[in-house]
């Protein structure tokens, strides 16, 4: 039964934690190889899942501690028809996996949630092609990214969060999609070093297109899989930032490209880069969902959840 669909708590002035990087998390740390980074291949084994339990186990205990909400996102960032083919899924065992990935978060938020902590269940949709390189610019995004929504709309999941939006015609598709199913949904987009999308627009004119062409259908956008020093220059004081609400950044100051063809892990600084979740926070307080993303691990998340808690 699905518990904040209605009612999205994050929507509130109450500062949310999300995990990190939980591919990048699992290939280095943990050493396991994710074939095209799809982390929901390990819902097939008991080992797999235990990894995913202490991952998703460390974060919520860091929201806990610190008294904050904690968005549980469902580790199915690649579980839509293109990747699961080329993983040998077909299209029932991939809806299967994305239903197995919700109920998996349940039973973390029966372990974890508070009165305090509250945790609501998203559950992840990506892009189709690659998160760092828009492809061919999608104009059947609906119909590709709607079997995945209407999947977590028959599950617990509270919303959809379309995470890595490298272009505008995929986040207006994507949350067509969502609205369709009659679930909440936040675009997540991407940028480059530049604060553009990979397809070269403003993320000022994607979310004004995105709100435009879908009735400001979304809930909420976040930035996410950039350094903060990618972005944060554009994340002025203006209306369109107020529907900004999230931040997953990189750890690495790189750009796609040079993260593209690293062979070893930037973890970059966890302090500094809670720092600089509290800078943009001192500027804009609306936003309040703050996690990580690439090179990312429970260590940023905690810094992050630190230097904002001392500035709240």
């Amino acid at each position: 039964m699905t518990k904040y669909r209605q009612n999205l708590p994050q929507l509130s002035d109450r500062l949310f934690l999300t995990d990190a990087g939980i591919e990048t998390t699992v290939i280095y740390h943990d050493g396991i190889d994710l074939p095209y980074f799809a982390v929901f291949d390990l819902l097939k084994t008991e080992k797999g899942t235990q990894t995913l339990r202490d991952y998703y186990s460390r974060h919520a205990t860091i929201a806990r501690a610190n008294g904050m909400g904690f968005i549980l996102e469902s580790p199915t960032w690649r579980a839509s028809a293109d990747w699961g083919t080329k993983l040998g899924y077909s299209q029932s065992a991939l809806a299967d996996v994305n239903r197995q990935s919700i109920a998996f978060l349940e039973t973390i938020r029966k372990e974890f949630e508070t009165a305090q902590s509250p945790m609501p269940i998203s559950g992840c949709i990506g892009p189709r092609g690659d998160g760092y390189d828009p492809g061919r610019i999608m104009n059947e995004a609906e119909d590709y990214h709607g079997g995945q929504a209407q999947v977590f709309a028959k599950t617990a999941a509270d919303m959809v969060t379309d995470i890595t939006m490298t272009n505008i015609n995929e986040a207006i598709g994507l949350t067509r999609a969502a609205k369709a199913a009659a679930m909440p949904v936040a675009i997540s987009f991407t940028v480059e070093t530049d604060g553009r999308l990979p397809s070269g627009e403003l993320l000022r004119e994607a979310i004004e297109a995105v709100d435009g062409k879908t009735g400001r259908a979304p809930a909420y956008y976040m930035v996410n899989c950039a350094h903060p020093t990618h972005f944060d220059t554009t994340l002025v004081k203006a209306d369109w930032t107020k529907r900004i609400r999230g931040i997953r950044a990189n750890a690495s100051r790189c750009s796609h490209a040079e993260l593209d063809k690293a062979t070893e892990l930037d973890a970059g600084n966890p302090v500094e880069l809670g720092q600089q979740y509290r800078a943009i926070r001192d500027r804009l307080s609306h936003i309040n969902v703050l996690g990580g993303c690439c090179g990312t691990d429970h260590r940023h998340v905690e810094q992050i959840a630190l230097a904002v808690r001392k500035a709240a």
